[in-house]
């Protein structure tokens, strides 16, 4: 079998020809670039020369590069465009990747290598970069096992694979559940109040499906519509049910027991390695360096958001009254949630949406990174895409020269897991610009309607596209400290940053415009959005902060092993929640992030990033939202400079400063 996936690729800017590889390739392809990748390992530790950082640490850092474009390739295909078939092979290559890491890993005589340059080498010998490279790999390699003993390896190699399978599991089981459910709806009296483009997609849906009437999903751009507007109280009901039944049902879908096994096998690998907890091993390595500090972090913002949350809850209380509603249930915060912003704030979401057709919105976007860093995106057709969904731009600077691949996928379906994301399919280093992906699940057009998103898609998708910038705009010599391979909780800054320009006049008139007419968002509706961004903001941080303390319960030391994940989770949750409590639902089930995703301990750098990013945006607030030098050195002292030194010496650099939680108090209202 002519498999492409065995060599580079011969194509424009070596992209991936998708339309050539099968699924039959990926397997047979991931063992050879295995084989290839020990290869060129023993290459390193033959070496009769002692060790240095040229001849040790540099390959190592290059090494397996085959391997890494190939199983990017496949688990970026399996969470965007996925089919059983495909899901097999992912389950099949899982464990013998963790086998391969963990080969690496255990190798002593390449250790010994590292560790010989690690100890010989002073600070200022080398470049910034390569010492925080040096760094990376030596802790990499004892945070991996290599100062355990020989039994010790075993078992660990034993944790590791079945860690990579169980994450994939959840994956499988909360992408099964959620396509699983759907709701039929013939009669349109039902379906009061909920807006006509929501009708036209639902009714589009349903056509598709060769059915009558109107379907609704548990993907995000179907649900959200139908809780936020639909009157029946008793549909709103039956689908917050469903949803937070995901992951939580009799049946062969359940992640109770893969949750458990998750956790139990975390904290196993993290003791092994002479760690309290997994939260301990995973913070060692993040700004927030330990436990204690994400408590007293998450505490501070708990003690400033719960007033406010109360209040703002009192509120949403009085107005069920309006509706006949004695006792807010779940079903009903968003509802009435929308019903107060249109009163208190006379928006109406959805007139907002028809000044935000996909097309202006992503137009608006390039025209702000254009201001901002000298960037051009060109539709380009001789590169594959992987769906035919998803398109392929060519980036570069203004000057002309070769940034980026970047590939967009914007709408939902079956064979895609809910959420946004980005990720990358090629990345970078010295000689090799990036392929990078944004992933979303946003409404599809209609008939009669071009996409229009609703203005937490637009903030979704400014959010995915700074991610794209960290990772498009790095300039690292080394592809593991490049773009977004940074501490987890300085992630975001990149990401959250961009949301800023969202809720700006200046920026906001360079896209806002009627579908129809091309008439500008008037002032009045940005008034109105600034004053959004400030709405609810105490029970939206307690949301937040829920999840993020639910993170830290599964990973911290836990003296009693967790033998309910429903009584663990509601007894977390309690001194969170307004609405009671549902017992044939939990959110722990479809908490992809933690369980399959890598934010396990580190949830909490949502709000830490907040604090960044908010400290971060005053600058460019007092000095102008399109000023370009400070968006240069933004650029030159974050979003190109990846992981290649300590996040906290790169934001300094930058702001010249550390960073005042105050910042993000103050944008939220939570403080004066």
């Amino acid at each position: 079998m002519k498999n492409p996936l065995l060599k580079a690729f011969d194509t424009p800017y070596q992209a991936a020809p998708f339309a050539d590889i099968l699924i039959d390739h990926f397997v047979p392809a991931i063992e050879k670039s295995i084989e290839e990748a020990l290869s060129e390992i023993d290459e390193i530790v033959a070496q009769p020369h002692p060790a240095t950082f040229e001849n040790t640490i540099a390959p190592l850092d290059a090494c397996g590069s085959l391997l890494a474009r190939n199983s990017s390739l496949l688990f970026n295909l399996n969470s965007a465009a996925t089919s059983p078939e495909l899901q097999k092979a992912t389950q099949a290559v899982a464990p013998q990747l963790a086998t391969f890491q963990n080969r690496i890993r255990s190798n002593t005589k390449l250790f010994k290598r590292i560790e010989e340059v690690y100890k010989n080498t002073a600070p200022k010998s080398r470049t910034p970069e390569e010492h925080t490279l040096l760094e990376k790999e030596y802790r990499g390699f004892v945070r991996n096992g290599a100062l355990l003993d020989a039994t010790q390896k075993e078992r660990l190699k034993e944790i590791d694979i079945k860690l990579s399978q169980l994450g994939l599991t959840f994956g499988e089981h909360t992408l099964a559940d959620t396509h699983a459910f759907e709701l039929n709806i013939t009669d349109k009296n039902q379906l009061k109040g909920l807006p006509e483009n929501h009708l036209e997609a639902a009714a589009q849906a349903a056509e598709e499906k060769g059915k009558n009437g109107w379907i609704f999903t548990l993907d995000y751009p179907s649900y959200v519509p139908f809780m936020t507007y639909v009157e029946d109280r008793d549909l709103r009901k039956k689908m917050s049910l469903a949803y937070g039944k995901i992951g939580f049902q009799k049946n062969e879908n359940n992640n109770e027991e893969v949750i458990k096994q998750l956790v139990e096998l975390r904290q196993q690998r993290a003791q092994l390695l002479g760690y309290a907890s997994h939260a301990a091993f995973v913070l060692e390595e993040r700004m927030a360096k330990d436990e204690a500090t994400v408590y007293s972090f998450l505490n501070t913002l708990k003690e400033k958001a719960r007033p406010a949350a109360e209040k703002e809850w009192a509120e949403l209380e009085k107005m069920a009254k309006e509706f006949g509603i004695e006792t807010l249930q779940k079903w009903d915060t968003a509802f009435l949630t929308e019903k107060i912003k249109q009163q208190l704030l006379q928006l109406d979401e959805q007139a907002l949406r028809e000044y935000f057709p996909l097309k202006h919105t992503l137009e608006g976007l390039f025209a702000i990174t254009k201001k901002l860093y000298q960037l051009e995106f060109e539709l380009i057709n001789n590169v594959d895409p992987y769906h035919n969904d998803v398109s392929v731009y060519k980036v570069t600077k203004t000057n002309g020269q070769y940034v980026a691949l970047l590939y967009l996928d914007f709408y939902p379906r079956e064979s895609k897991r809910s959420g946004a994301w980005m990720t990358s399919f090629k990345s970078q280093h010295a000689t090799e610009r990036p392929h990078i992906s944004i992933v979303c699940n946003f409404s599809k057009p209609t008939k009669e309607k071009p996409a229009l998103l609703t203005f937490n898609e637009v903030t979704t998708l400014f959010h995915e596209f700074g991610h794209a910038l960290h990772g498009m705009l790095a300039q690292t010599v080394y592809s593991g400290l490049s773009g977004t391979s940074v501490y987890w909780d300085f992630v975001e800054l990149p990401s959250q940053i961009m949301e800023n320009w969202c809720y700006q006049n200046e920026a906001l008139h360079l896209f806002a415009k009627h579908y129809k007419t091309q008439e500008p968002l008037p002032d009045h509706y940005i008034e109105k959005i600034e004053k959004v961004a400030q709405f609810q903001q105490g029970l939206q941080t307690l949301r937040q902060l829920s999840f993020a303390y639910l993170d830290m319960s599964y990973h911290t030391t836990h003296e009693v092993q967790i033998v309910d994940i429903k009584k663990h989770e509601k007894a977390l949750f309690e001194p969170f929640n307004f609405t009671p409590d549902q017992e044939e639902n939990c959110m722990s089930t479809a908490f992809s992030h933690i369980f399959q995703g890598g934010y396990a301990a580190g949830y909490y750098s949502y709000k830490w990033a907040e604090v960044l990013d908010a400290d971060a945006f005053e600058l460019f607030l007092e000095k102008g939202i399109f000023d370009t030098n400070t968006a240069a050195n933004f650029e030159e002292h974050i979003l190109s400079k990846g992981g290649t030194e300590h996040p906290m010496e790169l934001y300094k650099r930058f702001r010249k400063k550390a960073p005042n939680p105050e910042a993000l108090l103050k944008r939220a209202g939570l403080i004066d």
